[in-house]
């Protein structure tokens, strides 16, 4: 097509093209046309495309799509070369309040249900839209420390939460009637749809649908809630969206801030630990560094399980303790109030512990009565109790040997997030580093001493807001470098330069560029290998269910792009009628290959996931018929898992969805 065509088929919104081929269809259409003629009417738009051909850029996108922040990074790789390479993070215009808008770097991942007459007309305008369909960032986070009840917090949190449907309006949890209720998965395109339309109202001639873009999840996620990650990107025309886990992207920043010193930093034979506790969860996991033909290499080894614990439930800590204090005094504190006072402990947190010289911050606990004044609680937060409270209660010291404490459940219990029942994230780092002992016995240039309990990280990096506390950083280092000098293996030195913000939204973006062939890569695949259940046929005994065995689908490892079959093994397959199939995953059995059965596991071995409940498409054939096929399963191109009956007689083919927690 030649630009005059481009042109004259779509004279409203001229598709963006990069400055090579628009100049060859300029150059065509001067072959073939005067644009000097005045009587052309295309002549001045084909020279102003010309024109601004050289504007015409390329990038790599990385977004961090946080529990409690959001942020986005690019980078131009129009023209490729590592030395001008030069990443930058956008300034994200949201309201602050009732018609005030204001830049930051990051997008709180906050939304609020604003009653109809709370806000006054025109004050929620955006740059890009005079009334935005939801109020997100800063705003909300403000206007829901006063009225919790209409708050929507921990939206990524809700998506990994397997007993829900995710596309059902469930929040906020708490809301009485008359507060109108969104999903988790509302939520989460709401905060990528700000993120665009920030994108797109800052570079016009390069929408965000048609760049490189990288959204990272944590390495805990299991296949559900990447898919639907996937499929909120997909619901702001972003398409083209691939995913990276958390702490790869912030080992991916290190890198990339390093300029070249991370050689320096690290060395064959090197276990990075990386930490990464944000608002919502902790998320841990181990890289190895080897060597191969005289260059590092990178590989991710192990992650831990989906942890939610992180400053949310630090805040909490905080709000309890200063009702403690007041309810000595006398003053009782109402259900609201302390929901208000969580967010006022979370900034007083903040400050106390990034300010040396600040040893207590004033707190202000409204109160409902005809005086607003007088009816105000006051109080205070203290260094000493901030110490006690986070550095004592999250991360105590403790003994390699400690794990999890876990108590009974009662029977009833309200809806809400499957939080940790410790608080000790030090007791969850004992736990995963001894499940992960094994991790590296495949790697010729790591040997872990026969006496240790648990793996040995030679290094560490830090990620997420909570580790830019001092105190909380010194105290994790310590019990840590304890239980390696117990066991006379060598401290762990902590990799210095993290950008604890930020860093994985950088490294997203410094992951596309590597896809580009430059760079250092990690090597990850799949965080767990993943089983489906397959029932045994055998007759019935009473009062015990069918046998099952566990079916490898997918071995730890498996790199996203490729898929493997199973054509040995045929399976019946029920279509036409509402079927369940059981999936199961498993983080340390690394020896499993596609096909391999099981059926005996211990309990930590394997970890059921959500059952997936679905109809099958008759095609062609009755409800009900049981037709033999083989699986097939794919780790796409994008990072999530996709399984597949494929029929043994014809080309019949069926897509078992993982998306299982999604509403008709």
């Amino acid at each position: 097509m030649s630009l005059f065509d481009h042109i004259k088929n779509k004279p409203d919104s001229l598709e963006p093209f990069n400055a090579d081929k628009l100049s060859a269809m300029a150059v065509q259409d001067v072959a073939t046309t005067d644009i000097t003629d005045p009587e052309n009417t295309l002549a001045e738009t084909t020279q102003d495309l010309i024109a601004s051909a050289a504007d015409v850029r390329h990038y790599s996108v990385g977004i961090d799509l946080g529990t409690t922040h959001c942020v986005l990074s690019y980078v131009d790789i129009t023209d490729i070369d590592e030395s001008e390479y030069v990443q930058k993070v956008l300034a994200i215009p949201q309201l602050t309040s009732p018609g005030v808008v204001e830049e930051s770097y990051q997008l709180p991942s906050f939304l609020y249900q604003a009653h109809e007459s709370e806000l006054a007309a025109g004050s929620t305008s955006l740059p890009w839209s005079a009334k935005p369909e939801y109020l997100v960032g800063e705003i909300a986070r403000n206007l829901g420390s006063k009225t919790p009840i209409r708050l929507v917090s921990s939206a990524k949190s809700w998506l990994c939460n397997a007993d829900v449907d995710c596309k059902a309006p469930i929040l906020p949890p708490d809301a009485p009637e008359e507060v109108e209720r969104v999903s988790p998965f509302q939520a989460t395109t709401a905060y990528l749809q700000h993120l665009s339309d920030t994108w797109q109202s800052q570079f016009p001639n390069a929408p965000l649908a048609q760049q490189d873009l990288v959204i990272t999840v944590p390495a805990s996620f299991d296949p559900a809630a990447r898919e639907l990650t996937v499929e909120s990107a997909r619901a702001v025309g972003l398409g083209q969206a691939i995913l990276l886990e958390e702490p790869q992207a912030a080992l991916y920043s290190w890198i990339e801030k390093s300029q070249g010193d991370w050689r320096k930093q690290t060395r064959c034979g090197d276990i990075i630990l990386v930490v990464d506790i944000g608002g919502g969860t902790t998320d841990l996991s181990l890289i190895a560094v080897t060597e191969d033909k005289g260059n590092l290499e990178f590989t991710r080894v192990a992650v831990g399980d989906h942890i939610l614990l992180g400053g949310d439930n630090m805040d909490l800590a905080l709000a309890y303790t200063v009702k403690a204090k007041l309810e000595k005094e006398g003053k009782r504190l109402e259900p609201w109030q302390v929901q208000a006072l969580t967010q006022s402990c979370r900034e007083a947190k903040e400050k106390i512990l990034t300010t040396a010289t600040l040893d207590s911050m004033p707190m202000v606990v409204a109160n409902r009565g005809s005086s607003l004044l007088s009816g105000n609680l006051r109080t205070e937060l203290t260094r000493e109790e901030v110490n006690r409270v986070l550095v004592e209660g999250f991360l105590p010291k403790v003994a390699a040997s400690d794990r999890p404490v876990s108590r009974t459940r009662t029977g009833l219990r309200t809806a809400g997030l499957p939080y940790a029942q410790d608080a000790a994230i030090t007791r969850h780092l004992a736990a995963f580093l001894a499940k992960q002992q094994n991790a590296t016995d495949d790697l010729n240039d790591i040997t872990l001493p026969a006496h240790a309990s648990f793996l040995h990280p030679t290094a560490v990096l830090f990620n997420g807001g909570v580790l830019k506390a001092d105190a909380l950083a010194e105290r994790l280092m310590t019990v840590l470098n304890t239980w390696l000098m117990a066991e006379q293996a060598p401290v762990a030195r902590l990799l210095a330069g993290a950008d604890l913000d930020l860093a994985v939204a950088r490294g997203a973006a410094y992951y596309g560029y590597v896809r580009k062939g430059k760079g250092v890569r990690i090597k990850g695949g799949t965080a767990a290998a993943y089983y489906v259940g397959i029932e045994s046929a055998r007759p019935a005994v009473p009062g015990l269910q069918p046998e099952i065995e566990a079916l490898c689908i997918a071995p730890f490892g498996m790199e996203e792009g490729t898929s493997e079959e199973l054509p040995d093994d045929e399976f019946g397959l029920v279509i036409g009628e509402p079927v369940r199939f059981r999936f199961f995953a498993s983080t340390i059995r690394r020896e499993d290959t596609v096909g391999t059965r099981l059926d005996y596991w211990l309990d930590d071995e394997l970890s059921e996931l959500a059952e997936v409940e679905i109809t099958l498409p008759v095609e062609g054939r009755r409800p009900g018929e049981v037709v033999p096929v083989h699986l097939c399963a794919a780790v796409t191109e994008v990072g999530t898992l996709e399984l597949q009956a494929v029929s043994q007689k014809d080309s019949g083919r069926w897509k078992i969805e993982f998306d299982v927690r999604a509403g008709e």
